[in-house]
């Protein structure tokens, strides 16, 4: 889904932090698949918006991660996938100058990559 932005100054502050959202979510899928019986593979796509798709398999276990919603999860606060509605930067992600918090946006992308891998079928 699409975000729509509640105000000018969440778009402004999704545009600094999509990529650096994006290359930690990244990372902490190469650290995860590092030990992990599933094969993993990026495939780029178009639709509904650009971005990229993360394939898991393992036998015949295929499962889709969508990276953008992923970053999206990370990025927005309280952001929810199947529904629409308005987003709002996570403020823990912005220290108290304004900046990127790197460590919170470690923290919360870990967490939500380890829990992509922990709800992964185990068959």
């Amino acid at each position: 889904m699409v975000p729509r932005f509640k105000t000018v100054s969440d778009w402004e502050q999704a545009e600094a932090l999509m990529q650096p959202c994006l290359i930690r979510v990244v990372d902490n899928i190469r650290k995860r698949l590092e030990n992990s019986t599933y094969q993993g593979e990026y495939k780029e796509v178009m639709e509904p918006i650009p971005g990229y798709q993360l394939s898991l398999s393992r036998s015949e276990v295929k499962v889709i991660v969508d990276i953008w919603e992923l970053c999206f999860q990370i990025c927005f606060l309280d952001y929810q996938p199947s529904r629409d509605q308005e987003v709002q930067i996570d403020p823990s992600l912005i220290d108290e100058t304004g900046q990127l918090d790197w460590q919170s946006l470690e923290n919360k992308a870990q967490y939500l990559v380890n829990q992509v891998f922990l709800n992964l079928p185990d068959t």
